[in-house]
């Protein structure tokens, strides 16, 4: 399959506990593939240093903020008008984070409620990706990774927030139905200092878009004839 098949374009997805590698693999494939990346907002967050210290305080602020503008980014993706690789989905904010918060107890019953509704609401009119990419590593792989990068808002984050995080990332994997799921062990990985690996994910990312391209086409087939 062309990397930028004129007829078909791609917008991919690509999901993963914090540290996993999202980042770099989205703006690596962005490069080899000439697919425009659109990258995680983490840092512009206003209130991210205060949710980390007090999470039952700024919890529903921080993912309001996160939601708001992972709809933006969801929207300017889906205006691009080439191939797009985004580095965490706006359903990973309601799905993973905001849920792990509420069954902590650091967002609220009806703060929670609230959230939920509005990203309902706001999923109903957002075209899924056409493949999610599941970046899967142990919770050790994760915080050694985290430490790796030393960013301060993430200093006091627990091995246990991980985790839970991991376990809500596998149970939303698994019952996840809007595309198909390329998963990948991202601790057998080193996509940086080894270009094999790099080429090997590559090479099997388009194999499986080519498949998707092919059922298309079959359903778009039986529907005209």
């Amino acid at each position: 399959m062309s990397q930028s098949n004129p007829s078909q374009k791609w917008f991919i997805a690509v999901a993963g506990n914090i540290g996993v590698g999202k980042s770099t693999l989205t703006q690596l494939l962005g490069e080899r593939l000439g697919w425009q990346p659109f990258f995680e907002a983490v840092d512009e967050n206003p209130y991210l240093q205060d949710f980390y210290a007090d999470m039952a305080q700024w919890s529903f602020h921080s993912q309001v903020y996160f939601l708001s503008r992972r709809l933006q980014h969801h929207r300017q993706l889906l205006d691009h008008p080439g191939h797009v690789i985004q580095d965490r989905s706006i359903y990973e904010d309601a799905e993973i984070f905001a849920k792990n918060l509420a069954l902590q107890g650091k967002l609220s019953e009806r703060d929670y409620r609230c959230y939920r509704d509005l990203y309902v609401g706001i999923g109903a009119f957002l075209p899924p990706p056409h493949l999610l990419i599941y970046l899967q590593a142990p919770v050790g792989v994760l915080a050694e990774r985290i430490a790796m990068r030393g960013r301060d808002y993430e200093r006091q984050i627990s091995i246990d927030y991980l985790a839970q995080l991991n376990r809500l990332y596998d149970e939303w994997v698994e019952s996840w139905t809007a595309c198909p799921i390329f998963t990948i062990p991202a601790a057998t990985y080193d996509f940086v200092h080894r270009p094999a690996d790099l080429e090997q994910v590559t090479t099997e990312l388009l194999a499986r878009l080519e498949a998707i391209r092919l059922r298309q086409s079959s359903r778009r087939g039986d529907t005209h004839s």
